[in-house]
């Protein structure tokens, strides 16, 4: 689907999935060559040059050749839909040449060179599967939001393009027909997505939500958020499971189970928050991220006992050296650094550096070839066999974080100044002053933001919970811009002294409370856009 260019070059919408990515989500829809599919009616409604449709063939061919039917005929059961001329010229000629390399010379009988979205189909399918188009609302032409907006519910004033892809998919489903995006996760949570969420809670079921916002799933870097959203058509409701993968190795490995997975509760429209009950106090509240701050995790590396130690001073070249962060170093009360340092292999664009520039780095990093080059990351690109899993984005360092450890019993929470980069067990937000992440701090150490994390994660054998990123989004905090100057500053000083005690006596639902005298005197949420933006039925809040 494209409406204009990217800065990359490619339009917008345009995205190509990784083969890994193609490949288990069509296990999760059970599209498996070792099944009998020769009868399974499946739809691809944004096929770009074929990620999707090549696997698809593959697997219908081998499995026709395990049950002994009829490959051509089954040929029939496949769709494939691509607005773009050239692109869709491009479809078919990755078809063909697949077609050669098994010597056969075939098409495929359903391939719309249309907007799946103006398509009129009368199929029903069993499958519906694919990457839909990203176009933000702006960047759609003014005569296809109007024809968006009269034949879709779900796409209002501010919808991704994405949204009508659901809705469309979703109305084309055979009972118990199944359908699987890899998406933006942005619908999921903010306001443009609520009919959406509305409409699935109440007629679908959603079998899985595994989001991949941290993990590189694209052959291009984009800002895509992506999750990918299993939803079956049919009445029977289960709890749906929520699990976060942040590399593509492990997402290659991951199996969802109870351990790696939240619960969802999707009986209403707000999917990833408490429920508001109408008290006063709650218009205070907004979660972290609607607050302009960024929620993300430490580096993983592949083998850490390789890139990351403390005795690397004269083994490495000093620039390529960072110190890093680890859970040992935020046990107690105090931020302790451990001495350890981890190899940045990357450059300051983000590419990986030439190790003939690093003579030191390029004898250390031979001298592990054969460990390093067991990793998928680079089985994938042997000759980038020394580059991390995760990229290493060295502007991290220098800004102030709170840092949020995995797993830990410890209430305090640990602020880095700018000195660290934090490694793959700890989580961290970014996005203020030193002194804001400190006041941030001192609230998410309160009771008050501690019960709702219990609430909704997982609690540990000693009772405490896990400070894992899709549970610190659902917590809801006064917005910090706006609490008066006086509240801050206490909350600060008790911060400083480690003074959980008079944090609880501050960061309370009475005080919270009170912010509405404040607000009436003309002192709180004066002209606040922050407050003023929000969605006060509280059903959801608009993060896009």
């Amino acid at each position: 689907m494209i409406h204009g260019e990217r800065s990359s070059g490619n339009a917008h919408g345009i995205v190509n999935t990784k083969p890994v990515v193609v490949s288990k989500m069509l296990d999760l829809v059970d599209y498996k060559s070792d099944k009998d599919l020769r009868s399974i009616k499946i739809l691809e409604p944004s096929a770009g040059e074929g990620a999707f449709a090549i696997e698809i063939l593959r697997r219908l061919h081998k499995s026709s050749m395990t049950f002994q039917f009829n490959f051509q005929e089954s040929l029939s059961n496949i769709y494939l839909c691509e607005l773009d001329e050239a692109v869709s010229s491009k479809l078919k000629s990755n078809i063909d040449y697949y077609f050669k390399s098994l010597k056969l010379s075939l098409t495929i009988p359903n391939l719309f060179v249309a907007d799946f979205l103006q398509l009129k189909l009368h199929e029903k399918f069993d499958i519906i599967i694919g990457n839909p188009p990203y176009v933000r609302n702006e960047n759609i032409p003014l005569i296809s939001k109007q024809i968006y907006q009269t034949k879709y519910s779900t796409f209002t004033h501010r919808s991704d393009l994405y949204v009508p892809f659901y809705e469309k998919a979703l109305k084309l489903l055979e009972t118990n027909g199944v359908l699987s995006y890899v998406c933006s996760n942005r619908w999921l949570k903010n306001q443009y997505g609520q009919n959406l969420r509305e409409l699935i809670s109440t007629q679908y079921n959603v079998k899985s939500i595994i989001d991949l916002e941290n993990a590189n799933l694209f052959d291009e870097e984009v800002l895509g958020y992506p999750a990918i959203t299993t939803i079956a058509n049919c009445q029977k409701k289960s709890s749906t499971p929520y699990s976060e993968v942040f590399d593509l190795d492990s997402f290659i490995e991951f199996e969802q189970t109870k351990e790696n997975s939240t619960v969802l509760n999707l009986s209403s429209s707000n999917w990833f928050s408490f429920s508001y009950r109408g008290e006063s106090y709650e218009k205070y509240l907004l979660r972290i991220e609607d607050q302009n701050f960024k929620i993300g995790i430490g580096v993983a590396t592949g083998r850490d006992s390789i890139f990351i130690s403390t005795n690397f001073k004269g083994i490495i070249e000093n620039e390529l050296l960072i110190p890093i962060l680890t859970s040992k170093g935020v046990k107690s009360s105090k931020l302790e650094w451990k001495g350890n340092y981890i190899i940045n292999p990357f450059n300051s664009s983000g590419g990986l550096i030439s190790l003939d520039k690093f003579p030191l780095a390029k004898k250390y990093f031979l001298e592990n070839k054969e460990e390093l080059s067991k990793r998928h990351v680079a089985k994938k690109s042997p000759s980038k066999f020394f580059k991390t899993i995760d990229k290493i984005n060295i502007k991290l360092v220098t800004q102030p974080k709170v840092i949020l450890p995995d797993i830990s019993g410890n209430r305090f929470i640990h602020v880095d100044k700018g000195e660290y980069y934090p490694h793959h067990n700890l989580y961290y937000i970014i996005g203020g002053s030193y002194n804001e992440m400190c006041l941030l701090a001192s609230i998410m150490m309160s009771d008050f933001v501690y019960d709702q994390l219990l609430h909704i994660g997982n609690k540990m054998k000693g009772g405490y919970p896990r400070w894992q990123s899709q549970n610190i989004r659902k917590l809801r905090i006064p917005i910090l811009s706006a609490i008066p100057e006086g509240v801050k500053e206490s909350l600060l000083e008790a911060y400083r002294n480690n003074d959980l005690e008079k944090i609880n006596s501050i960061v309370t639902i009475d005080t919270i409370e009170s912010f509405e005298i404040l607000e009436g005197q003309g002192v709180l949420f004066d002209d606040h856009a922050d407050y003023k933006n929000i969605n006060h039925d509280r059903t959801t809040t608009d993060i896009s």
